[in-house]
């Protein structure tokens, strides 16, 4: 299918910077953030294995998973149309659709189109504002991306340690406010807390975001990792963020 024909009215085409992958997104909905990025980098993979991406939104993490692993099969699922659909044209933009398959449903009912037991690893960015917490935007679209508006952190842990192996790997990037209610809810739900890094936009200031990387029936003992800093400057990434970029 040409290009033309896959980009519709007020969307854009952004370049991955990975594999001569790109992404059609529209700015005036949800566009992906440095968090995808840095969730991808945190992720460790195998080859041959499974991966599912709940929450996909428009697909970022399954093509940079596909992008820096040898992962053969990879999933999203995601409960917004619009968005489900952005995604799948970005997957046959970069002509995977043998290797990235897109859904389109609510990640609470996961179970319907994926076997118990399934998946080698899952990811998540998660919404991260509890209900009416913080500002919502009025686009509904957006508020669904930001605010647990039709999942909680909880109903993402108890899919996901369903649809996980057993000693299967859960990353997600998350905000450290939420960090005790994040350890709590993973340990309940059989998802061993075992790395941890936490991200910080400049050395000086308090971090802004929390990688995490949990085992399904895992032994408890989590690693800290030395902590991730986003700019060594205004407007200067440090060379750490280089590297995840790809630059």
């Amino acid at each position: 299918m040409e290009e033309n024909n896959l980009v519709k009215p007020g969307e854009r085409i952004d370049d991955l910077q990975r594999n001569g992958y790109r992404i059609i997104q529209d700015p005036e909905r949800f566009c992906f953030g440095m968090d995808a990025v840095l969730l991808a980098g945190f992720a460790k993979e195998a080859r041959g294995e499974r991966l599912l991406d709940i929450g996909t939104g428009t697909g970022i993490l399954p093509l940079l998973m596909e992008a820096r692993t040898q992962i053969p099969h990879l999933f999203g699922i995601e409960i917004q149309e619009e968005s489900a659909e952005m995604a799948r044209r970005s997957v046959k933009l970069n002509a995977l659709e043998e290797k990235i398959e897109i859904i389109t449903g609510d990640i609470k009912e996961a179970d319907r189109w994926f076997e118990a037991a399934s998946f080698d690893v899952i990811t998540c960015n998660p919404p991260y504002m509890i209900g009416q917490h913080g500002l919502q935007n009025a686009e509904r679209s957006k508020t669904i991306a930001r605010h647990e508006v039709c999942c909680t952190f909880r109903d993402i842990a108890e899919m996901t340690v369903k649809l996980l192996k057993p000693g299967g790997r859960f990353y997600l990037v998350h905000r450290p406010f939420r960090l005790a209610e994040i350890l709590v809810t993973l340990s309940n739900c059989k998802l061993e807390p075992k790395r941890m890094q936490l991200v910080y936009p400049f050395a000086d200031k308090e971090p802004n975001m929390v990688l995490m990387e949990a085992v399904r029936g895992g032994r408890p003992r989590m690693t800290v990792e030395k902590p991730l800093i986003v700019y060594q400057s205004p407007g200067v990434y440090t060379p750490e963020i280089y590297d995840i970029y790809g630059y």
